[in-house]
């Protein structure tokens, strides 16, 4: 065994903050306000400047955004929504939740999002909405998404927990770039600790420009009750609530997450120069016009499985996004889909592998598994 690389090293995120991340857990603990209260509204008004949204609504998970984000638009049995076959299965989880069905449409090969030259033809009488997701951190081509969803009449509702920070028609003439999760009628957001923003612990947020829709989720997020009246319930809710504490750690959090995501791409920049001249793998495509927050750095190898193992066996970590596609999941057999219906879904399931990136990892750590790479190719 050779030297020993973390797939993610959180203790070196915290490190440089500690003193900030203790100091906001103490103000918490000695005010007693742990559901709800000042740092809750303060982190909301916080992170919808950040994503320059009009309202961000705290929820208790990523998975919960999803799903509440969908009951508030109204949809329900009968319904269909349209989404990738190729994420975590959370994002179907959501759809069948609320008891919809989800129609899957294959995936661009090159940024694993959904091909939206094929989203045209899943869509029935029964489509409702449409929800892309902005896997490993790239947005998908939102402008022709909102546009088959204009002339359809259909949601769109962005599943960009891998996505905070990331960025949409950047550097365009007489165009504002706009943020993951902004361009839809709704954009969701995972806190999981792993992810570019991550809490100590569960929590999600919702951002929206449409009060109406803002206001709905609100109530469905507690219980169907205001604030104002905690025991007259408007609609039938949940208890989704984002915890104080949480708040509190990714408040101070979110004032690092600028540069944490330029460290991502200055790691990413630098496996993409040192590894582009090796022909049995293909880095990643990062489309025109569009910031890559490289959540994941994932590459293709037809011997991704051999390359996988080779690496381990020498201290460096990898990690399959995604090894079983959703549509061949056990618990989404009863949906009819079979091997083979989606492709190019089935082949980046064979060949993806993601490679170790966070802002603190070393460039000795990337010559490393770059050379290790290498390596196996001249084996």
């Amino acid at each position: 065994m050779e030297n020993k690389i973390k797939f993610l090293d959180l203790r070196k995120q915290f490190g440089p903050i500690k003193n900030q991340i203790n100091s906001a857990i103490k103000k918490v603990l000695e005010k007693g306000d742990f559901i709800g209260g000042e740092e809750v509204k303060k982190f909301e008004k916080e992170f919808a400047s950040f994503c320059a949204a009009k309202q961000a609504i705290s929820v208790n998970s990523g998975t919960d955004a999803l799903f509440l984000s969908l009951k508030a638009l109204g949809i329900g049995p009968g319904d269909e929504v349209i989404t990738t076959p190729f994420t975590f299965i959370a994002t179907t989880e959501a759809i069948l939740n609320c008891g919809a069905k989800p129609v899957f449409v294959d995936i661009d090969p090159g940024t694993f999002n959904i091909d939206v030259l094929k989203i045209e033809k899943a869509i029935t009488n029964k489509t409702k909405a449409i929800m892309p997701v902005h896997l490993f951190g790239q947005t998908a081509n939102m402008d022709e998404i909102i546009k088959i969803a204009k002339k359809h009449k259909l949601f769109v509702v962005e599943d960009a927990a891998q996505a905070v920070g990331a960025e949409y028609k950047v550097g365009l003439p007489r165009r504002s770039a706009a943020k993951a999760g902004t361009m839809g009628d709704l954009g969701c957001f995972s806190f999981f600790p792993s992810k570019n923003l991550g809490a100590m612990g569960d929590g999600g947020m919702i951002i929206t420009n449409n009060k109406k829709l803002n206001d709905k989720l609100k109530l469905l997020k507690n219980h169907g009750s205001s604030s104002q009246d905690k025991y007259k319930n408007l609609i039938l809710g949940t208890n989704s609530r984002l915890d104080a504490i949480q708040a509190a750690i990714l408040r101070v959090k979110l004032k690092y997450l600028k540069n944490w995501i330029k460290g991502r791409r200055k790691v990413a920049n630098y496996y993409s120069q040192n590894l582009k001249g090796v022909n049995e793998i293909k880095i990643p495509t990062i489309q025109d016009g569009k910031n890559h927050v490289f959540h994941q750095y994932t590459i293709r190898s037809k011997k991704r499985d051999a390359l996988k193992k080779y690496l381990e066996g020498r201290g460096i970590p990898t990690m399959i996004y995604y090894p079983l596609p959703l549509h061949l999941q056990p618990a989404l057999k009863y949906l009819g889909y079979k091997k083979n219906d989606f492709p190019e879904t089935e082949k980046a399931a064979r060949e993806v592998l993601a490679l170790p990136i966070y802002p603190e990892l070393s460039q000795k750590e990337q010559n490393l598994i770059i050379n290790k790479i290498k390596e196996f190719y001249k084996k």
